[in-house]
């Protein structure tokens, strides 16, 4: 349990910075920054299984159908995930992908009591009860159906269900996601670099774009792998309520350091937010503090952990 935490909160801490690094790269196009961190992250996760000798998973995939299904299903997710993501960063609505990172906990809280069975606590339902107000007020004052925000959260909420019952590890997932991926990426950049549209052409210094755009790979592989490892070690509604660090660091990056408009009325669904995230966190040390007690059992761990 402990290792789990620890690795969910380092895959959001780095998940609340992303908008730092895609403030950098708003020049590009989203199709093409979405195909460019495919590649290198196919590229950069490769070099890893390379390096500890870990691809003997492949070639038994041709006799796995159901395995093949799952992560296409998930490799579909994440490429609508991602492309959602850096349109909202380039276009200044860092504020509504925040939202909607905000919301997913609910989903991921709900399918982990649907789907997988997961029971709360009374403080859990308190923290949820608090979340889900915040939430509902800001979609109310919004005036329409946030889109973006419920988009984001739909698809990344099933893609960490698909996560944590998925057969593959980590790191060998995160491979297959990028390789089914990579044939519409590499198609869609050669085309843009044969027909003169790619952002090199354009770009001042074509080597600094390069390298930031490299950096693609471990900026999104990096807390893809920790989510995907936190996932199989820790309940999916404590997933979830953890995820509020980091649309809670993009809310506070948009209005302090990117500016975007945010008025009174708004902080009052934000403040009903962080009530609740607090309110699971005093729970959750309340109960780590208290000893053991004998016979008891521990959460059910996915097997590939």
């Amino acid at each position: 349990m402990n290792s789990g935490v620890v690795l969910a909160l380092a895959a959001y801490l780095l998940w609340g910075a992303f908008p730092l690094y895609f403030m950098l790269v708003k020049f590009v196009p989203t199709p093409e920054m979405l195909a460019h961190r495919v590649l290198w992250s196919l590229a950069f996760v490769a070099i890893l299984l390379t390096f500890v000798q870990r691809w003997a998973w492949l070639p038994k995939l041709v006799r796995q159908p159901r395995t093949l299904r799952i992560f296409a299903l998930s490799a579909a997710l994440l490429s609508i995930n991602w492309g959602l993501y850096f349109y909202a960063v380039s276009h200044g609505r860092i504020v509504d992908a925040s939202l909607g990172y905000f919301i997913n906990p609910l989903v991921s809280v709900l399918l982990g009591s649907v789907v997988l069975h997961e029971r709360l606590r009374a403080p859990q339902w308190i923290a949820v009860a608090f979340a889900a107000a915040g939430v509902g007020w800001l979609t109310w004052l919004a005036g329409d159906l946030p889109w973006i925000g419920l988009a984001i959260a739909g698809s990344f909420a099933i893609y960490g269900l698909l996560r944590k019952t998925a057969p593959l590890p980590s790191m060998e997932g995160l491979a297959l996601e990028t390789l089914m991926l990579t044939p519409i990426a590499l198609g869609y950049v050669l085309w843009l670099s044969d027909a003169g549209e790619s952002s090199f052409a354009a770009a001042d210094s074509p080597l600094a774009t390069l390298a930031l755009l490299a950096l693609s790979g471990p900026v999104t592989s990096m807390p893809l792998l920790l989510f995907a490892a936190a996932a199989r070690r820790i309940r999916l509604s404590t997933l979830g309520v953890i995820q509020y660090i980091a649309p809670s660091m993009q809310f506070l990056l948009a209005v302090f350091l990117f500016h975007e408009p945010f008025d009174g009325h708004k902080a009052a669904g934000y403040v009903a937010i962080w009530t609740g995230l607090a309110i699971f966190t005093v729970h959750a040390l309340w109960r780590a503090s208290r000893p053991a007690q004998p016979g008891a059992g521990s959460p059910t761990r996915a097997s590939g952990s």
